[in-house]
């Protein structure tokens, strides 16, 4: 034995041992969980294999369902869309002046207090976005799963938007409604509303107030999920599952 070779039979066990231990795992591959395979590829040196449609499709509706599961339990705490400039809820551009006419007789109170009630309406909404939510993920089929995957960092939350905002604003209004009674909002509306046409030469505002409210908490909903897309995009922390691992690891 020259200095610095391997006892004879040492290189070709090693070669037999990696040799089962690729066999072991191309065997049970069929086995593992969607994300699994390509981890454990990895760890073996064999390189991951290319990613087919189907799991680009699973991985982006996963990303979409754990944006929609954080998007909700940040929006549903208390101050959730009141205390998150980003989402809050803000004054009906429509009814502008009939606030600051309102204020300058003294009832800004009460205007803020309006406005906060829009904000705790739809925190108090947000639980119910969840299901709803998941069963368009659910539903949504990828007509071009790679060209989403490779595009912006929120392409998946614009892509079910686009895909889906109808029926889940038909399905999420009533939800909205019963929070806006609720917290009294229809009716501090309708207080100010008094007042405000009680003086001489001012029209009724023209507003669908539930229809504003709703918009307003969807709006906020998809905003929190692009952060939460861009988070697993870009920060593996944040994938927390094998498959959104496997998928965004690219």
């Amino acid at each position: 034995m020259r200095g610095g070779e391997a006892p004879s039979g040492v290189g070709e066990g090693m070669v037999r041992t990696r040799g089962w231990a690729m066999f072991a795992v191309l065997f049970g591959a069929a086995a593992c969980a969607p994300g699994q395979w390509g981890e454990i590829a990895r760890d073996l040196g064999l390189g991951a294999p290319a990613l087919t449609e189907e799991q680009i499709a699973a991985g982006l509706k996963e990303a979409l369902r754990v944006g929609t599961e954080n998007a909700v339990v940040l929006a549903a705490q208390p101050g959730g869309y009141a205390g998150n400039l980003k989402i809050r809820i803000p004054l009906p551009p429509r009814l502008n002046r009939m606030a600051d006419t309102l204020r300058a007789m003294g009832l800004g109170r009460q205007v803020e207090e309006f406005i906060l009630s829009m904000n705790r309406a739809a925190e108090q909404a947000a639980p119910a976005a969840t299901a709803i939510f998941l069963d368009a993920i659910a539903a949504m089929t990828l007509e071009d799963g790679r060209r989403v995957l490779e595009g912006q960092e929120d392409e998946a939350t614009r892509y079910l938007k686009a895909k889906t905002v109808t029926r889940l604003y038909g399905l999420y209004r009533p939800v909205v409604q019963g929070s806006m009674e609720q917290f009294g909002v229809t009716r501090l509306y309708q207080d100010l509303t008094t007042r405000y046409v009680a003086l001489p030469l001012v029209r009724r505002p023209d507003l669908d107030l539930d229809h504003y409210v709703t918009v307003m908490s969807l709006d906020g909903l998809f905003l929190l999920m692009a952060d939460e897309e861009r988070r697993i995009r870009t920060d593996p922390a944040a994938r927390v599952t094998a498959l959104l691992r496997e998928v965004f690891a690219r």
